[in-house]
């Protein structure tokens, strides 16, 4: 019996898969063991762990990206491989090339390091437009091709990516397309005094390391649990206004908003809000979605795929300010008389509602 159907068999009224739920609390405990503080950025590199997508990690140099990636590899195990991006990388150096075997007298196909079940592109904006494009095949198809050859990833893939946003000389804006293949954009600040007072008590003097939790089949089983996670009908279509209204705002009450977009969200944006939303939930003990779930993500999962218009760019009107915006406009449907209540079933119960 699979994790799956022996947290189904497990589970109480109303509450989450017992086994997927225990196992998630192992993972955010595991990995807080290393890392301080930045609760906000280890939730969401969970999420991006159970719903399948990949994760972008944005901020200022020693904020803990790298060492934040390194952990969560640890945790969920498998095969792991860190690319340290630099300007003369070539598409080869990630993806594989063709070698000539003399004593064949023919060519063989050398895998790139890219063939692992966690990869951590560090400082991805540092390599040129043709390296961050080489990437675009393995994260949207989970393939590789090389000399006339397709080989697929291994199952799990996971690409954290973490990038800079300081500074400008020799780095590689990346594009739009690109960024569009991340699930998540997370924008990892400072710690507070309190938290970087614990650093300095837990990382001066033998640090912490994180231990292996899962394996790459638990890994997908976990990932299974999360895709079963009910969304109502009426969530889903909450999802589907908040990314129409980042391409016609008028249309949903504020009109403000059309002249700083010149492009909105696209259909992976919904599928990736839907699918980052079950992930939370199941993060946060439920076996059902609730608007809140996709209200807290939305930063997150919008802001890096809408593209400012030149008045916003003059402006100054970041893109998370213009989804922040949208989701104080766009109504969170209630389904519930007293939703969220952990006295009700709410949601897992509602008559007429369906998964999406």
């Amino acid at each position: 019996m699979s994790l799956h159907d022996t947290a189904r068999a497990q589970q109480g009224p109303g509450g989450p898969p017992a086994g997927a739920a225990a196992l998630t609390e192992r993972l955010l405990f595991e990995t807080k063991r290393v890392i301080v503080g930045q609760d906000r950025m280890v939730e969401r590199m969970l999420v991006a762990v159970l719903a399948g997508g990949h994760c972008l990690l944005e901020g200022v140099p020693g904020v803990a990206k790298t060492l934040a990636a390194q952990t969560l590899a640890t945790v969920v195990g498998g095969s792991f491989a860190r690319l340290q991006f630099t300007p003369d990388l070539v598409p080869s150096d990630i993806v594989g090339t063709r070698i000539y075997r003399p004593s064949e007298e023919a060519f063989d196909v050398e895998p790139g390091p890219v063939m692992a079940n966690v990869v951590l592109a560090d400082e991805i904006n540092r390599a040129p437009a043709k390296v961050q494009s080489a990437l675009l095949e393995v994260m949207g198809e989970r393939q590789v091709s090389i000399g006339g050859r397709t080989l697929p990833v291994p199952d799990p893939f996971l690409v954290l990516a973490t990038q800079n946003p300081i500074e400008s000389e020799g780095v590689y804006r990346l594009p739009e397309a690109q960024r569009d293949r991340f699930l998540l954009k997370i924008d990892v600040g400072y710690p507070s005094e309190e938290e970087e007072l614990a650093i300095l008590y837990r990382m001066s003097v033998d640090p912490p390391a994180a231990s292996a939790l899962l394996d790459p089949p638990r890994l997908v089983e976990l990932r299974r649990a999360a895709e079963a996670v009910f969304v109502h009908d009426e969530i889903a279509r909450y999802a589907v206004r908040l990314i129409g209204a980042t391409r016609d705002p008028a249309r949903y009450g504020a009109p403000e908003l059309a002249r700083l977009l010149t492009y909105g969200a696209g259909p992976r944006g919904t599928l990736g809000l839907v699918a980052a939303g079950r992930a939370l939930a199941l993060l946060r003990g439920r076996d059902y979605v609730l608007p809140a779930d996709v209200r807290d993500l939305c930063g997150d999962v919008l802001a890096h795929r809408l593209v400012p218009s030149f008045d916003a760019l003059a402006d100054e009107v970041a893109p998370r300010a213009i989804v922040e915006r949208i989701a104080a406009v766009v109504p969170q449907p209630r389904l519930a008389p007293r939703e969220g209540d952990p006295g009700v079933d709410g949601l897992g119960t509602a008559e007429g509602g369906r998964a999406a």
